[in-house]
C-alpha cells in the first residue's frame, strides 16, 4: 500500500521551486493574502523577507567601537605618551660619550716633543646591549669579557663586571688602545654578527664601541724622564711636570650624543656635541742634547762606582734656566708598569743631602762679603782642632799649613774653614748668625720655586738652635742639607756676579690657538756684592787650575773653570745613620765669563774612589765639554788669576 492510500495520513504540501540552492518564490494573490493550494488540494505556508537595518546597524556599531579603540590608543601613543616613547627610543638609539682632549705636547727648548700624544682608542662598551632582552642571550657579559680580555689586557672579571652595570648606557673598558687593537677587535665583531645574524640576534660584541682618543708617548725614552714624569692609565698626570702641569696639559673634555648601531658611533642630526678643547703645549728650558750628554755621563759613572744613585744638574747662571736634570738609574715613561718605583722620582729635587766641601763657597762668599778677609789672608791650619767635645780633621791627615784663605778653598780644608767662619762674628754665636743669613739668602733651607712633585726644601735649623758641633760643621756642609738643583743654584748665584735668579724649568706655553706666551721673569735677589763676586770665582779657579787644588780632574783645555769638590759623609735614609759617601763637583765655565753652570752627585759610590774630585771631576767634565761646543761658547782668552794657594 502506499503512503496515499494509509488511513488517517494526510498529504504535505511540497513548495514549489527548487530543492535546493534555489529561492522559495511565494504565490501572491491580488486580492487574497490567502495562500494558494497546490495541485495536490493541500495549503501552502506564507514566508516573510528578513529586515536588513537592525543587522547593518549592529555591524556599523562594532565597526565604530573597533575604529575608536584605535583612534584613542593613537591618539594616546602620539600625543599624550609621545614624550615617553621619545625618550625610550632615544634611550635605545643614543649613546653619550666623553670627548677627550688632546693631551698638550711637552718640548725641549727648540720645540723638540719630549712627551707628545698620537691617535689611540677608548675601548667602550654599552651594558644595555648586554642584558639578556637585548643580547639575545645568557651570560652575554661573561662571554663578552672572555674574548676581550687578551685583546685589551684588562682582567676578565673586571670586564664582566663592568658590562653587567645596571642602569649604565656607557662605561670604559680599556684607555688608549693602539690602532691595531681595536682592528682586532672589530674582525672578532664582525664574525659574531654574521653568526648570530642567521638566527636573527645581535651580535655578542655588538655593545662595544670606540672612541677616538690619544695615547701618551715619550719619543725619547728615557731622557729626561725624572723631569717630565709619566701619566697614568687615565691620561693624567701622575709624575713630574705631567703632574705639577696636568691642569694645562689635559685640556678640557667635551660631549656628545651620537647614534649608535651595531657598535659604531654614527653622527646625526639628532647628535650634540660640546667640542673637547686641546691641551696647552709646554717648552722647557731643557736642551735635549745636553740633557742626552748629562745622562749618558752619570749613568755610565753610577754604573762604574756601583753606587746608589746619581745626578748632574746643568744651568744657564744669567738667566736661571736648567738647561739639563738627569738622573741615574732612569726609567722609560712608555713603560711604568717594569719600572723600578724607587727611580720614578727626581731625585736631583727630591734627595735631601748634606753637600759637605761645596757648600764652602758658601763660608767664603759671606767671609769676603763681610770684609773678614781676603784671598791673600793668611790661615794657619792645624792637623786636628778641637771644637766643644769634637776633634776635627781635614780629609788627609797633614801637620801645620800654613795657608792662605784661597789655599783653604783650593785644599779643602774643613779646620780652616772653622777658623775663617768664626771671625764672622765677636762671638760664636754672633758669628753662627751671620753665616745663617747668608745661607738663607743662597736659599738655604727653601723651595727652589720649582713647585716640583715632592721637592724638598732641604734641612737648616736657625742659628739659635745649632748644636755644639753644627755651629762647627755647617761652614764645611755638614749638619744641613739640600738637593742638587739648590746646590747648583749656589754656584750661578756667583757666576751671575752675586745675583740669585730663581731656577726655572718652564720656557713658555703654547695655546690651542697657537700663540706662545713666555714664562714671567723669575725672581732676582743680590747676595753678595759684584766684587765679592768675582773675588770668589777666581778662588774656584785655584781649586781647578792649581796643581795644589782638588779639581784638577775637570780641567778643560782652553777654558778657565772655576769649581769646587766635596766629600760628605752620606745619612742613610733607611737606618738615619752615616754611612758611605756622598761625592760632588760643581762649578761654572768660562770662569771670567760664566755661561754654564754644572753639578754632578753620586750617592754612596762603592767601588773605586769616592773623593769628589775623582768620581765627579770627569763627569763634569764631560758634560761641560759637551755644553761648551754645543752652545758654541768660545774660550775667552783670558790668562787664570792664579791667586796664591800657600802663605808666604
Amino acid at each position: 500500500m502506499s503512503d496515499q492510500q494509509r488511513p488517517g495520513r494526510s498529504e504535505v504540501p511540497r513548495p514549489t521551486g527548487p530543492r535546493r540552492g534555489g529561492a522559495v518564490r511565494p504565490q501572491l494573490s491580488g486580492h487574497s493574502h490567502t495562500p494558494a493550494r497546490s495541485r495536490q488540494g493541500a495549503s501552502q505556508p506564507a514566508l516573510r523577507l528578513g529586515r536588513p537595518r537592525p543587522r547593518l546597524r549592529l555591524v556599523s556599531a562594532l565597526l565604530t567601537l573597533v575604529l575608536a579603540a584605535f583612534v584613542t590608543r593613537l591618539f594616546q601613543v602620539q600625543v599624550i605618551d609621545a614624550s615617553a616613547y621619545a625618550a625610550k627610543a632615544d634611550f635605545n638609539r643614543y649613546q653619550p660619550v666623553e670627548l677627550a682632549a688632546k693631551r698638550g705636547d711637552i718640548t725641549d727648548r727648540n720645540g723638540i716633543p719630549l712627551a707628545t700624544s698620537v691617535d689611540a682608542y677608548d675601548i667602550t662598551a654599552d651594558p644595555y646591549l648586554f642584558t639578556p632582552g637585548q643580547a639575545k642571550a645568557a651570560g652575554a657579559p661573561q662571554q663578552a669579557a672572555r674574548l676581550l680580555a687578551p685583546l685589551i689586557g684588562v682582567n676578565q672579571d673586571t670586564i664582566a663586571k663592568q658590562l653587567s652595570t645596571p642602569d649604565s648606557r656607557y662605561v670604559v673598558l680599556a684607555r688608549a688602545q693602539t690602532p691595531q687593537v681595536w682592528d682586532r677587535i672589530k674582525q672578532l665583531k664582525n664574525t659574531l654578527s654574521k653568526q648570530a645574524a642567521r638566527h636573527g640576534a645581535p651580535g655578542l660584541l655588538a655593545g662595544i664601541i670606540a672612541q677616538s682618543t690619544s695615547k701618551r708617548i715619550y719619543p725619547n725614552g728615557d731622557l729626561a724622564a725624572a723631569v717630565i714624569g709619566f701619566v697614568n692609565g687615565e691620561n693624567q698626570g701622575a709624575g713630574g711636570l705631567e703632574a705639577e702641569l696636568n691642569s694645562e696639559l689635559a685640556g678640557q673634555p667635551g660631549q656628545a650624543t651620537y647614534a649608535q648601531s651595531g657598535g659604531e658611533l654614527i653622527p646625526t642630526a639628532g647628535g650634540q656635541e660640546k667640542p673637547a678643547v686641546p691641551g696647552t703645549t709646554v717648552e722647557l728650558t731643557i736642551d735635549r742634547t745636553i740633557q742626552w750628554a748629562a745622562q749618558n755621563a752619570i749613568t755610565a759613572q753610577v754604573k762604574a762606582s756601583r753606587a746608589d744613585r746619581g745626578y748632574v744638574v746643568v744651568q744657564d747662571p744669567r738667566t736661571g734656566q736648567i738647561l739639563a736634570m738627569a738622573d741615574a738609574p732612569s726609567f722609560n715613561p712608555n713603560d711604568i708598569a717594569h719600572a723600578d718605583p724607587s727611580a720614578l722620582g727626581n731625585a736631583a729635587l727630591q734627595d735631601a743631602y748634606e753637600p759637605g766641601s761645596v757648600s764652602k763657597l758658601m763660608s767664603m762668599s759671606a767671609i769676603i762679603n763681610q770684609g773678614v778677609a781676603t784671598p791673600e789672608t793668611h790661615v794657619i791650619v792645624p792637623g786636628t782642632l778641637q771644637r766643644g767635645d769634637h776633634v776635627f780633621h781635614d780629609d788627609v791627615d797633614h801637620g801645620t799649613w800654613d795657608l792662605t784663605l784661597n789655599g783653604v778653598l783650593a785644599k779643602s780644608s774643613n779646620i780652616g774653614t772653622i777658623e775663617a767662619t768664626g771671625e764672622l762674628g765677636t762671638t760664636q754665636p754672633e758669628a753662627n748668625q751671620v753665616l745663617y743669613s747668608y745661607l738663607r739668602k743662597f736659599g738655604i733651607g727653601q723651595p727652589t720655586g720649582l713647585d716640583f712633585p715632592g721637592e724638598t726644601p732641604g734641612i737648616l735649623a736657625k742659628a739659635r738652635n745649632w748644636s755644639t758641633s753644627q755651629q762647627y760643621t755647617i761652614p764645611f756642609g755638614q749638619g744641613l742639607s739640600l738637593n742638587a738643583v739648590q746646590a747648583t743654584s749656589i754656584y750661578s748665584t756667583i757666576a751671575n756676579g752675586g745675583v740669585r735668579i730663581q731656577p726655572s724649568l718652564v720656557k713658555g706655553t703654547v695655546g690651542p690657538d697657537g700663540q706662545f706666551t713666555p714664562t714671567p721673569a723669575p725672581p732676582r735677589r743680590r747676595v753678595v756684592t759684584e766684587q765679592t763676586a768675582k773675588t770668589v770665582a777666581q778662588m774656584l779657579e785655584s781649586v781647578v787650575g792649581n796643581e795644589a787644588g782638588t779639581g784638577v780632574s775637570a780641567r778643560i783645555d782652553g777654558y778657565n773653570v772655576a769649581g769646587k769638590t766635596g766629600t760628605a759623609n752620606r745619612v742613610d735614609p733607611a737606618t738615619g745613620t752615616y754611612r758611605g759617601y756622598t761625592s760632588s763637583f760643581m762649578g761654572f765655565a768660562p770662569a771670567d765669563d760664566p755661561r754654564v753652570t754644572i753639578s754632578c752627585v753620586i750617592q754612596n759610590p762603592t767601588v773605586g774612589s769616592y773623593f769628589g774630585g775623582s768620581i765627579c771631576g770627569p763627569v763634569f767634565k764631560q758634560v761641560m765639554e759637551f755644553a761648551l761646543k754645543s752652545l758654541e761658547i768660545p774660550p775667552t782668552g783670558t790668562p787664570p788669576a792664579n791667586l796664591p794657594v800657600n802663605f808666604k
